[in-house]
């Protein structure tokens, strides 16, 4: 009986400290899943990335379509990884005719029309599907 006992004791003594490790393991949070016009969202800053790039290559000096940027990521309100993935999708908008274009050519100012087409096609349709 004394030997059960023991065992018993050291049975405990082994869970308790197999739980106290457990319990001090850092807890692996769930990142929320992203939301299902993720990829229209992305693709709207990378073509506010194009077309802030572009409307200042052709004169534009206002920051409005990086501004609408930041308030694009604001009324996100992102995990850090989301607003990292918004972010880079922006830049690469940007740094795509950044190598391309080094005035504003016709073909500068045709790719704008076509950007600022596309970007209002998807707040439209964004805002329209999943908007309040």
């Amino acid at each position: 009986m004394f030997g059960r006992l023991a065992c018993s004791t050291r049975c405990v003594s082994a869970a308790t400290v197999l739980l106290a490790g457990i319990s001090q393991t850092p807890a692996q949070t769930v990142a929320p899943p992203d939301p299902p016009y993720e990829a229209k969202l992305l693709r709207l800053a990378e073509v506010l990335g194009s077309v802030h790039f572009l409307r200042r290559l052709c004169g534009e000096q206002s920051m409005v379509w990086r501004e609408s940027m930041g308030e694009l990521i604001e009324n996100e309100v992102p995990t850090p990884e989301r607003r990292a993935k918004l972010t880079a999708s922006f830049n690469h908008g940007y740094r795509s005719f950044d190598g391309v274009y080094q005035r504003c050519t016709d073909a500068a100012a045709t790719a704008l029309g076509q950007y600022m087409r596309e970007g209002e096609a998807l707040t439209l349709d964004i805002s329209t599907r999943y908007g309040n």
